[in-house]
């Protein structure tokens, strides 16, 4: 399996650089039976009435950091914590540093290079306590908007609100979940009303999300770690939506991939607590997750070649076609597509 067996040509003009208004206005591109033109205030009436929505509850941290070696700028973006103050980061440019350098951000908030890292991480160690460390991160830091995203001198104050789900309640996240990003309190009354029910996982989403796959034979890509939360009572509750034959829908990429690290070889889901590494290519069998609630994804990455494995490849080839000659709106801040498990 080759990385541009899932290449696709996309314009420019349509990678979304804001969110619709509302955010439920979105388009919806259902894929269930066909390819169908709807929106996602339209969600309450398409899933089966008792459907069990999965979402993400990470919040982004503000990540991005600009700081100095001595004379030279190094930028960091945090992805994944070790501890309360110990990080594995992408730094640019990376090649500068070695271990033992300091970096400093801002008065009295600096942090050594311990090691470099396979794929481009450094582990960074910062010299002060975990709340003071927590602290200056909000003063200091700046949201890790995706590269495709344009803002010049980089994420505005709009981006801090929209580059957060409303389901947000815990930190770590240096992306969003974007498929949470189109729900509002009124899409949620209305899913209420309908008779949808909802559970909530954690999964820390890190910028290795954002990185592309850059090996041509796919079985040679290595997923960076991501930490997840799936606690008794949602694994519980999941697994008696299953038996009771109610859909279990993800809303999102990374509640499906954390759902799926969850199961055990008998099909049901445990608790979980953890990493993930999962990745989702054609041929993976999928036992948590009936349909999923997900964004459009990048040519030649990794929730590209996810959401082929789960609805199909020609016809994941065929919608997204469709949704670029209908001028959808791509990528973390555009529209959303409805697929069911092929």
């Amino acid at each position: 399996m080759k990385t541009s067996d899932f290449d696709f040509e996309l314009p420019p003009e349509r990678i979304a650089q804001r969110p619709a208004e509302p955010r439920d206005s979105a388009r919806l591109l259902d894929l269930r039976d066909g390819i169908v033109d709807r929106a996602v205030a339209d969600l309450p009436k398409l899933l089966k009435p008792g459907s069990l929505l999965v979402v993400n509850d990470t919040r982004v941290i503000p990540a991005q950091l600009e700081g100095r070696r001595g004379e030279g700028r190094i930028s960091v973006t945090l992805h994944k914590q070790l501890s309360g103050t110990e990080w594995l980061a992408f730094a640019r440019p990376a090649k500068r540093l070695r271990p033992g350098d300091r970096i400093e951000f801002a008065e009295n908030f600096a942090a050594e290079m311990v090691e470099r890292r396979e794929g481009g991480e450094v582990y960074l160690r910062f010299d002060m306590p975990a709340d003071a460390f927590h602290d200056a991160l909000m003063i200091h830091g700046r949201t890790p908007l995706p590269p495709y995203i344009k803002r010049g001198e980089g994420p505005d104050g709009q981006d801090t609100h929209d580059y957060q789900t409303m389901f947000a309640a815990r930190d770590g996240a240096v992306a969003a979940p974007t498929a949470g990003l189109h729900f509002t309190p009124d899409l949620m009354a209305g899913l209420d009303a309908a008779g949808m029910e909802m559970a909530t996982v954690t999964l820390h989403v890190g910028a290795g999300t954002f990185l592309p796959v850059t090996v041509e034979d796919v079985r040679d890509h290595k997923m960076h770690a991501e930490y997840g939360e799936v606690d008794e009572e949602t694994a519980g509750r999941i697994n008696a939506a299953r038996v009771a034959g109610r859909p279990i829908v993800s809303i999102g990429t990374t509640a499906l991939r954390l759902l799926e690290s969850a199961v055990q070889p008998d099909g049901r889901l445990a608790a979980f607590r953890g990493d993930t590494r999962l990745f989702c290519t054609p041929g993976f069998r999928f036992q948590a997750v009936d349909q999923l609630f997900t964004n459009f994804h990048l040519p030649r990455s990794t929730l590209f070649m996810l959401v082929c494995a789960f609805a199909g490849t020609e016809h994941m080839r065929a919608a997204y076609r469709h949704a670029i000659d209908k001028e959808y709106r791509f990528f973390s801040y555009g529209d959303a597509t409805l697929l069911k498990r092929a």
